[in-house]
């Protein structure tokens, strides 16, 4: 039974061998980075790619001429539809301190249980 193991203990040892990274390769151990100006000094720039990567950059109003999507209708036209008048108390809802919000606040700060009374 000794002999058995002592036999398959060297071929394990090969296998664990093989399987692990040779120390005679020689690597780096830096990593590329694609953005940094230094790594990139050599590759002459691609126009083409560069022009396709703006263009998708854009916003879909300056991409396309009309909207391609019906979500796109939505948002399309960056005009307010109504002009924004501060003045227009139809549309502007300022917080306006008459008596019963100041007597409701004043309730609110001392501890009143139910805000909806």
């Amino acid at each position: 039974m000794k002999i058995y193991i002592d036999s398959a203990k060297p071929e394990e040892l090969i296998e664990q061998k093989i399987k692990s990274m040779s120390h005679e390769l020689k690597f780096s151990a830096e990593a590329v980075k694609p953005m940094s100006w230094h790594d990139n000094l050599e590759e002459p720039e691609d126009v083409r790619f560069l022009n396709l990567v703006h263009h998708a950059a854009q916003r879909p109003r300056k991409r396309y001429p009309e909207t391609q999507t019906e979500s796109q209708e939505i948002g399309w036209e960056a005009e307010p539809l109504v002009s924004p008048k501060r003045q227009d108390h139809r549309l502007n809802h300022f917080r306006v301190y008459k008596d019963i919000t100041l007597y409701k606040a004043k309730l609110w700060l001392l501890g009143e249980k139910d805000h909806r009374k």
